[in-house]
């Protein structure tokens, strides 16, 4: 409800995943990947669902067989959401899975093979009307930048990437989107920032292999809000050794903080003190569990008592304050008052009616 600093974004070429606008003036989409085994249908088409569910916008699979592409076409066919191909090394997988229904191919040109073999593949995304995005990782770079430069470095990064780039430029197909992931924080945004001097196209941001849920939720939301706040990334993943919809969930809340998007519940919340006069992480806890499947975007503030509590909750949609009772605030003015033992209920159906009359 309050006046929010203004990121002006990189402004970069707008493609298509399918339904979902990529660069331009499109919102930075989300996206994560699955870890099923592709050729588990049933458990591939669960988890992307799940995905969906928590609002991820675009959704990778990883494709390393042909017998894999033959299960992403069934897959494709149980889904709506916009799907990625993951694959590495083999042309025909990439030209099988473009005619099965896929929304943008993630191959590296220069590991395709002959360039016979590149052309195919990019005369059959050209067919298909499908982007291609290139994916760079530290640890999987060219032996001879590795020799090159001793080491990964941000700039043996962009070499890797500006060749597959010219690959594609050489082709005179410019739909296209780059990552350059490391998980190094600095060596990454040093990549990104010199690349997006260079090219045109979207960039896809990612801290890869950032690490489990807590670790890897501090290393993305350091990395990836730098070159956020900087005004690059069009669409990002956050890389998690966690359940996959949890990207998906941290995705947003590093994009709500910044004000770059505002979707679901955002929630402040006081981190609980003497002062409080009701249990503010349980109920924050609880709130949260009931309003997981929450998609519409709400400020909302729970707060355990008077010092910080009337100036937060005057500044959001639905906010709480700690008293005795405590007392309710609703588009930033004192509404009623609510007993601890009625607080999560009663904030739940407030919230709830409040997403009804919309924001």
């Amino acid at each position: 409800m309050g006046a929010a600093q203004k990121i002006v974004r990189r402004q970069s070429r707008q493609i298509q995943v399918g339904s979902v606008a990529v660069g331009g003036d499109a919102p930075i989409s989300v996206q994560s990947m699955t870890n099923t085994d592709t050729l588990d249908v049933a458990a591939t088409v669960a988890q992307i669902r799940a995905l969906q569910g928590a609002g991820a916008d675009i959704v990778r699979v990883s494709i390393p067989t042909m017998d894999a592409a033959e299960a992403f076409g069934r897959i494709r066919k149980e889904v709506e959401i916009a799907l990625v191909a993951d694959i590495h090394f083999d042309y025909k997988i990439a030209l099988r899975v473009a005619e099965l229904g896929v929304d943008c191919l993630r191959i590296n040109p220069g590991n395709i093979g002959r360039e016979e073999r590149v052309r195919a593949v990019v005369d059959s995304a050209r067919d298909h009307n499908i982007p291609i995005r290139i994916g760079v990782n530290a640890g999987s770079l060219e032996k001879e930048l590795l020799k090159k430069y001793g080491e990964p470095t941000p700039s043996a990064m962009v070499e890797s990437a500006m060749k597959h780039v010219g690959i594609l430029e050489k082709l005179d197909f410019p739909d296209f989107k780059v990552s350059l992931k490391a998980s190094e924080i600095f060596m990454t945004v040093a990549a990104y920032r010199e690349l997006a001097k260079r090219i045109e196209q979207p960039l896809h941001l990612g801290i890869t292999e950032a690490g489990g849920l807590r670790s890897g939720t501090v290393k993305s939301a350091i990395g990836l809000g730098m070159l956020l706040a900087d005004g690059i990334g069009d669409t990002l993943r956050v890389s998690l050794a966690a359940d996959p919809v949890e990207e998906v969930k941290v995705g947003f809340d590093i994009l709500k903080s910044l004000h770059l998007r505002s979707k679901g519940i955002n929630l402040i919340a006081c981190p609980s003190c003497s002062r409080q006069n009701f249990d503010v992480i349980g109920v924050v806890n609880a709130l949260e569990a009931r309003l997981e499947n929450v998609l519409e975007p709400l400020d909302v503030a729970v707060i355990g008592c008077v010092v910080n509590g009337p100036g937060e909750a005057r500044e959001v949609h639905v906010g709480i304050t700690g008293g005795c009772p405590n007392l309710m605030y609703l588009d930033g003015k004192p509404s009623h008052k609510v007993d601890n033992e009625q607080l999560v209920d009663q904030l739940e159906s407030t919230i709830r009616k409040r997403l009804e009359q919309g924001t």
